[in-house]
């Protein structure tokens, strides 16, 4: 408690902040509510600025991840049972055969850090939850390589339009096309973008920033499946379906910048 009273003070005097946000796992929460009233009674008005944001306890499916009582798990070897994971499963599907051992080096880091990131970050902050290093390194479903892989599924799709000499044009005008169901539920979804972002700060809740990620990449994928992006009936479509999907992978990559995840150009 005393080191807690004297690391807020001086972070106070050197920052200078509207309100010092904690992110501590909610079996401190009585800790950081006598914090507050002790620096109440020693006259600190700016202790009321003081936030818990208690978050829920993240288990192994070995125990709990914690390191003052039962199973005592270490962050650097979680990390590097992630990096691990990550060169396994990658390696498995081929997605380097083509890579040097150094673009693949760092290729296993953005994805089993990712990995781990997201699969954190995609749960309310308040809930309880059982990481599994296995399940968030699935290219399937709701996890960051997911997310990555789309993304690098994308530059890819980019690339070998601008290998053929094709350029969409950004400042076309595109209203008289008529969009595939596919198309309109992805523009809705990149539209509420900033909406999401804005409620996930006032929240304190990034979780909705990495569920929203999902949803866009889940939605483009489903849209990259049924319609054709490269081989469109003419050169307007193509266009507009490139352009879509250059605009998608912009805010897949902003979105997951948010939560301190790095995406691949080539997966």
């Amino acid at each position: 408690m005393t080191q807690d009273l004297g690391t807020a003070q001086l972070r106070f005097e050197e920052f200078h902040p509207s309100e010092m946000i904690y992110v501590v796992g909610n079996e401190q929460n009585y800790h950081f509510d006598v914090l507050k009233r002790v620096l109440a009674h020693l006259g600190k008005r700016w202790g009321s600025h003081i936030f818990h944001l208690s978050y829920g306890m993240v288990e192994l499916p070995q125990g709990k991840m914690k390191s003052r009582e039962g199973t005592v798990v270490d962050a650097d070897d979680l990390m590097d049972e992630m990096l691990m994971t990550a060169e396994e499963r990658t390696r498995a599907l081929g997605k380097v055969n083509d890579f040097s051992e150094e673009e693949a080096g760092e290729l296993f880091r953005m994805i089993g850090m990712g990995a781990l990131k997201y699969f954190i970050l995609k749960v309310d902050p308040k809930k309880n939850m059982l990481f599994d290093p296995q399940e968030s390194i699935d290219f399937n479903g709701n996890t960051g390589p997911f997310i990555q892989y789309t993304y690098a599924r994308i530059q890819s799709l980019l690339r070998k339009s601008s290998d053929t000499g094709f350029v969409y044009d950004p400042l076309m005008d595109y209203r008289q096309l008529v969009l595939h169901v596919s198309e309109r539920e992805i523009i809705k979804i990149l539209y509420s973008f900033p909406a999401v972002v804005r409620q996930a700060g006032e929240d304190l809740n990034p979780s909705l920033v990495a569920n929203y990620a999902f949803e866009l990449a889940k939605e483009y994928n489903q849209f990259y499946q049924e319609i054709p992006v490269l081989k469109a009936e003419d050169d307007d479509m193509r266009s507009f379906r490139l352009l879509l999907s250059s605009f998608s992978a912009s805010v897949l990559k902003r979105s997951l910048a948010l939560l301190g995840i790095e995406v691949p150009v080539r997966m």
